[in-house]
């Protein structure tokens, strides 16, 4: 790999990607609006100010840095905000999306690798979830994602770039050397809410204590972000190689409920964190766990940082909070 154009860089796993692309001898070049991402995330290569459906900066940018492949991480991402706004969100993920792919296409690239969403599945009744699953997203964020997908599958067999669409699950933790870690306004994931309510001293909302599960809490599978910025450089390498062009699962392959995560933050912490349960959220499946063999298999998939603890502890540190003496020892 040389030169590898990341849209949408200086985000949470963007930002992560650059680092993992730096660490593989590759350079980074990040084009961001910084909408919602931050200049200072980006640390291992140039940054290019500018929207990924910007044609005439994005073909600049694969000239000016000789660009050898892509990775697509850009894209408006608040599932309510979708709801509310499925025009804007058509507009933006799928619209600048396919001016992209003209794009990187007019200039010969020939490799993209794309962050796509468990949300593409939608409600599932099976568990774990492989990439053969009905895709029936059940908001504007998810079928943005379907609509990409489907649009990759369809310009790739009349002779666009090889591609794979990496459907992750829930992604989380920080940085383990501490440089980067996740800064979302509105934050709506659950272990920075967690962490943040620590830190105030104030209850941490939840939503839903009666679902079909073990504890009555809804299931998720978080992945360690590093585990996900790993597995898109393998992704390059895998279609460099002549990999088949295809979406792949992104997960630790395993659940944890809510109250899992928030007792695993109180024995990381070492003190209670205060909760208020709430109702359930409108459209929460009971469980969404991936089935991460393809991942495994093609690319060579093993995450090794999703454990709970080591989920909660990156994370915990880069929120400048102290991990207790005897969570470290475990």
């Amino acid at each position: 790999m040389n030169a590898i154009l990341v849209l949408g860089g200086a985000g949470y796993v963007g930002a992560h990607a650059c680092k993992a692309l730096k660490a593989a001898g590759a350079l980074p070049v990040t084009l961001d609006n910084l909408s919602s991402g931050h200049a200072d995330a980006v640390k291992w290569g140039p940054l290019i100010e500018a929207d990924f459906g910007d044609v005439e900066a994005v073909r600049t940018a694969i000239r000016t840095h000789k660009i050898d492949a892509v990775m697509h991480f850009a894209a408006l991402t608040l599932v309510a905000e979708s709801v509310a706004e499925p025009a804007r969100y058509y507009a933006n993920n799928v619209a600048g999306t396919l001016r992209l792919l003209d794009a990187i296409r007019a200039e010969g690239v020939g490799r993209i690798v794309f962050s796509s969403s468990a949300g593409v599945y939608g409600n599932v009744t099976a568990s774990p979830i492989a990439e053969d699953a009905p895709l029936n997203p059940t908001h504007p964020y998810g079928e943005t994602k379907r609509v990409i997908e489907s649009a990759l599958r369809w310009i790739g067999e009349a002779g666009g770039p090889a591609w794979c669409a990496l459907r992750y699950f829930n992604a989380a933790g920080a940085d383990p050397d501490g440089e980067i870690g996740e800064r979302h306004d509105p934050e709506t994931h659950l272990i920075p809410n967690i962490l943040k309510a620590a830190r105030a001293g104030a209850a941490v909302r939840l939503f839903g204590d009666d679902y079909p599960t073990p504890d009555g809490t809804t299931v998720r599978d978080y992945v360690h972000v590093a585990d996900l910025a790993e597995a898109h450089v393998a992704a390059l390498r895998f279609l460099a190689e002549g990999g088949e062009s295809q979406p792949m699962n992104l997960g630790a392959g395993e659940g944890l409920s809510v109250m899992q995560i928030l007792r695993a933050a109180e024995r990381v912490l070492g003190r209670p964190i205060p909760h208020e349960m709430l109702g359930r959220r409108p459209g929460d499946p009971a469980s969404l766990v991936a089935d991460i063999g393809r991942a495994k298999a093609r690319l060579g998939f093993a995450p090794s940082r999703s454990d709970v603890d080591t989920l909660i502890r990156t994370a915990a540190t880069f929120e400048g909070l102290h991990p207790a003496v005897v969570s470290r020892q475990r």
